[in-house]
């Protein structure tokens, strides 16, 4: 290639002198040196300095700049024309801020007009029109007039959509896209039949909203009135995803919407939607369901042209943007448990509000799991809605950012603001994003502009915060007459055609309803809730689903604690490793008892040798918070990594062990839907802490409480909640028990605090093995991991079950003259007291399953011990913490008419525990002086 440049090929070399100069001056030549010294001196605007205007078409016009000069780092000459060099500042400004004067404002809001995107900035005046320039880096570019140049880009980048994609630091991602928008001005080409198409489905869209205003009037529906696009913009994404290769797609979103996405998108019977909003049988959901525009979908798809594709709506509660990383595990789990390789198979879609894209915290936690191995799906397509406002609150008080989607560009994804009534703009975007997506596996944002044409719902008035916004929005065509226009301006279509289009879907609506009236259904299309399919699992009441066998035989037992502790050769482990190593071989051979690290370690290797997945997920899951699991090795001289329980058996089942960001909303979110798609694995979230959990309080309440009961929807998740008070602090105290027992009711989930390590072997796979799928909420061990006396004996493992209370074998029942009732590690802070005192009248009875428990167990465990002695209830938490107020609702009535019953804590406080541990200390002494010595502790 000719080491010479002419002004039209040579903006790389410049950039490249200029990035030089700037690195080092003295990297490029002296006559270069001066040149950029002088830029620098006189400021941007030099170039529009009549010396500088003069010069540079006199240099334009020769072909050359400072001829002749040499770069001193890559020895390259060249030339460089001085307006050259300024027609590709302007290039790369539209690039950069011509999205703030796209018209994408539906409203048209005015914009403020910038001075480095106006040509006479750069001294570029119309007689330079004619002028060739290049602006670009594409294989095969010519020189092109500057008035040429000048229509691209703002066509490009000042049209009905808005770019903003120079962040990205990746140079093929920022060209790639380049080139996509600008070699077609960043439009797409629809054909006739894709342009009806769009019609017809916003033709759906508006008449579905209209036929709920005028037959349920002042109904709620949170209607998407103003924001109707959005149906084609669904109906073109399926479409296009299926043309990818995609099979499943999953679907988040909030409530407005909702019913037209299930209606228009999912398939959902309209008349099931009808007889939801007639809500004409007060008895079949006492207590339980939700309201229709929460509900999900699952509907197996089939495209135009005959192309399957499952499509998963997933159910969300009010609380905006939580459904996010929901639906995100789901998706991830179908990829999984379907072993899909290729990401691209699936598509998550997620639908944001603009005010809660800005303002929920969950949506950076979802964002950051994005590019993370454990919860990446390949990219999501985020749709925003913007209705530029937030119930009332207009977007200069809910943001501080210039655009809801701004934090989203910490991921350094593209993102389009596109004018909503625009559809083939739409269409444009959302071609586009699943292009890159499918090319780069990244996520992607169309912030499509829009408004709501009512107020936040039905019911409400805007008009009284926002009446200059409404009266705007009262003159405006709906989209779909507006692009029906457009489309019979350039004559695609008759009006008569549009009229029949409209008056099918009239129609179509009319029968629906009219068949719901002739003939009502009992209720049990839509009250039922029809969910995610769960197969052969089930939910309801947990005593009417059988127990299974836990219990793994002994011989097995040792053959997999052989591959626990066993490493390759070549492997070095840490030297306290190797110890570690050393005293569980001695215990998975049945010569010292098992801690709780070991029997964990078996139940998890127990179940993937049966063929059943696992995944655990915390903050600090593949070692333990507390240095006791340990499943992850690390050679000690190369950092390299080997996981024991992945080399269990060659045809065991998937295990997967995951270090979570300091996350906990958007992870136990993600564990939670992941579980839901994939009931066949045990799906295992651990908090660092109890005490932390609260900070995912919203999936807590929301979701794994009572998803069950609102929506029908099955989860087996497991949550590890280290718990206890042991003198470290209130927030390294409590787990927050009393909360999970507040609200467990009608079965839906188990609350268990267990003591021993067979009954965490036990419980976990219990957990999975039954055929039942609540979730399981575990007040996991802290100092017990290493108590000497929380041991069990191998055999343990091989017989018997998890126990869920543990009667007192140490007392002669007939003796007993005062029984304690407890859950946890206080039960070995009594036995170790009962011990000092040399008591053996005292009876300890443990709860290690707290709910479900009926009143006929816990009067079997106490049967043997004589009536009317006092029975305590001993807590270490405070009277208004812990489980004491729970037992004493449930149970207090049998304790009092057989026992004489009381309860022993700490008094009522508004913390947890002390940050003294002398304090703590003095605590615990004398809580044990109330229960030994009945001394009343207040």
């Amino acid at each position: 290639m000719n080491d010479t440049f002419t002004s039209f090929e040579n903006i790389r070399y410049l950039e490249e002198l200029w990035q030089h100069f700037q690195d080092n001056p003295d990297s490029v030549s002296p006559r270069w040196q001066a040149y950029f010294a002088g830029l620098e001196k006189n400021g941007p605007a030099s170039p529009g300095s009549p010396a500088g205007l003069a010069e540079g078409r006199a240099q334009l016009h020769q072909g050359f700049g400072p001829g002749g000069l040499t770069c001193a780092r890559c020895g390259r000459a060249g030339a460089m024309s001085f307006l050259q060099y300024n027609v590709s500042l302007l290039v790369r400004n539209y690039r950069v801020r011509g999205h703030i004067l796209a018209k994408f404002n539906p409203l048209g809001n005015p914009r403020t007009a910038l001075p480095e995107l106006d040509p006479e900035y750069y001294g570029l005046f119309s007689e330079d029109l004619d002028l060739l320039f290049t602006f670009g880096h594409f294989s095969g570019q010519k020189a092109l007039p500057l008035r040429e140049i000048l229509e691209i880009i703002k066509e490009t980048y000042t049209g009905y959509i808005g770019v903003q994609f120079m962040h990205i630091d990746a140079l093929n991602e920022r060209e790639w896209l380049q080139q996509r928008m600008e070699t077609t001005r960043n439009r797409i080409r629809l054909s006739r039949k894709q342009q009806v198409r769009i019609l017809e489905r916003l033709t759906d869209a508006v008449v579905f909203e209209h036929f709920i205003q005028k037959k349920f009037v002042g109904a709620k529906s949170f209607s998407l009135e103003g924001a109707e696009t959005l149906i084609p913009l669904l109906d073109q994404a399926i479409d296009k995803a299926v043309g990818q290769g995609v099979s499943h797609i999953v679907i988040g979103m909030a409530h407005r919407g909702r019913l037209n996405v299930l209606a228009n998108i999912m398939g959902k019977s309209p008349r099931n939607i009808f007889e939801e909003f007639q809500d004409a049988d007060a008895e079949i959901n006492v207590g339980r369901g939700d309201v229709k525009y929460h509900k999900g979908f699952h509907q197996n798809y089939r495209t135009g042209d005959g192309k399957k594709v499952v499509l998963d709506l997933s159910f969300n509660p009010s609380h905006l943007e939580f459904v996010g990383p929901v639906a995100q595990g789901a998706l991830k789990a179908c990829q999984i448990k379907n072993d899909v390789q290729d990401t691209n198979r699936g598509l998550l879609i997620l639908i944001h509000g603009d005010a809660s894209m800005a303002g929920e915290g969950i949506v950076q936690e979802t964002l950051n799991l994005s590019g993370l191995a454990g919860f990446s799906v390949g990219g999501t397509l985020h749709v925003v809605v913007n209705n530029q406002i937030g119930f009332t609150t207009l977007p200069a008080e809910g943001r501080s950012t210039t655009y809801a989607s701004d934090v989203a560009k910490m991921l350094q994804t593209p993102i389009f603001h596109v004018n909503g009534e625009v559809p083939h703009a739409v269409a444009q975007c959302l071609d586009v994003s699943l292009d890159f997506r499918q090319q780069f596996k990244r996520d992607v944002v169309i912030d499509m502009y829009c408004y709501r044409r009512r107020g936040h719902n039905e019911g409400d008035e805007p008009r009284f915060t926002q009446p200059v916004m409404y009266e705007a929005i009262d003159k405006r065509p709906t989209v779909r007459d507006s692009f029906m226009e457009h489309l019979i301006s350039l004559g695609e279509l008759k009006k008569d055609e549009a009229d029949v289009i409209r008056q099918t879907r009239e129609q179509y609506f009319e029968e629906e309803f009219r068949t719901l009236a002739d003939s009502p259904e009992d209720g049990s299309a839509s009250s039922s809730l029809f969910t995610h399919p769960h197969g052969p699992y089930v939910g309801g009441i947990d005593a009417l689903v059988e127990e299974v066998e836990t219990a793994v035989s002994l011989g097995q037992l040792q053959k997999l604690g052989k591959q626990l502790v066993g490493v390759p050769a070549d492997f070095t482990a840490h030297r306290k490793i190797v110890k570690l190593l050393k005293a569980r071989e001695e215990m998975y051979a049945g010569k010292t008892p098992l801690d709780w690290g070991a029997a964990e370690a078996l139940a998890f290797a127990t179940l993937v040798d049966e063929q059943v997945p696992v995944r655990i997920c915390g903050q600090d899951s593949q070692r333990g918070t507390f240095s006791h699991r340990h499943s992850v090795l690390h050679d000690a001289d190369t950092g390299a990594c080997y996981l024991p329980l992945a080399n269990i058996s060659p045809s065991q089942a998937r295990i997967d062990i995951i270090n979570s960001p300091l996350t906990e909303g958007a992870v136990l979110g993600f564990e939670y839907g992941y579980s839901t798609a994939y009931p066949e694995s045990l799906v295992v979230w651990e908090a660092q802490f109890g005490d932390f959990a609260n900070v995912a309080q919203v999936y807590i309440d929301q979701f794994i409480s009572s998803a069950e009961t609102k929506w029908n929807l099955l989860s087996g998740l497991v949550l590890l909640l280290p718990h206890g008070l042991e003198g470290t602090g209130p927030e390294h105290a409590s787990a927050r028990l009393e909360r999970f027992l507040a609200n467990a009711a009608t079965d839906n989930y188990q609350v268990v605090n267990p003591t021993e390590p067979a009954q965490i072997f036990h419980l976990l796979r219990r957990q999975v093995k039954r055929r039942i799928r609540k979730p399981l909420i575990v007040m996991a061990p802290k100092s017990l991991l290493r108590h000497a006396k929380a041991v069990s004996p191998l055999r343990s493992l091989a017989e018997g079950g998890f126990r869920k209370i543990i009667p007192d074998n140490d007392c002669r029942a007939d003796k007993v003259d005062k029984i304690l009732l407890c859950t946890g590690k206080i039960y070995y802070d009594l036995l170790q007291e009962r011990q000092q005192r040399n008591i053996e009248t005292t009876a300890i009875v443990r709860l290690e399953q707290l709910y479900p428990l009926a009143e006929d167990a816990l009067a079997s465990a106490l049967g043997p011990y004589p009536r009317n002695i006092p029975l305590l209830w001993v807590q270490e938490e405070p009277l208004n913490m812990g489980a004491y107020s729970f037992i004493r609702l449930r149970f207090g009535d049998f304790f009092s008419q057989n026992w004489l019953f009381d309860k022993v804590s700490r008094p009522i406080s508004a913390t947890p525990a002390t940050g003294s541990a002398s304090s703590h200390k003095l605590e615990q002494s004398l809580l044990f002086k109330a229960v030994f010595d009945d001394w009343k502790y207040t």
